[in-house]
């Protein structure tokens, strides 16, 4: 099953998407931003790619600033 990452400004960002995920029930985990997407250092939320659009709508809908949603393959 693919793997997606969203993205956020900072770490603070990161973890509160992960409580907000995880409050509705979504599969999430923090890792560490893929090199390949982020040369900055930081923590992103890892998730499977059939929740993206319940990802997208939780945070849109608490004001978390996404700085991207990438498909992991």
């Amino acid at each position: 099953m693919s793997q997606g990452v969203v993205l956020f400004a900072s770490t603070h960002f990161a973890i509160r998407a992960e409580k907000l995920a995880k409050e509705k029930g979504l599969a999430v985990k923090l890792i560490p931003v893929p090199r390949h997407l982020s040369s900055d250092c930081g923590v992103c939320l890892r998730f499977t790619w059939d929740q993206k659009k319940e990802i997208e709508n939780t945070l849109n809908q608490a004001g978390l600033q996404m700085e991207g949603i990438h498909c992991l393959g």
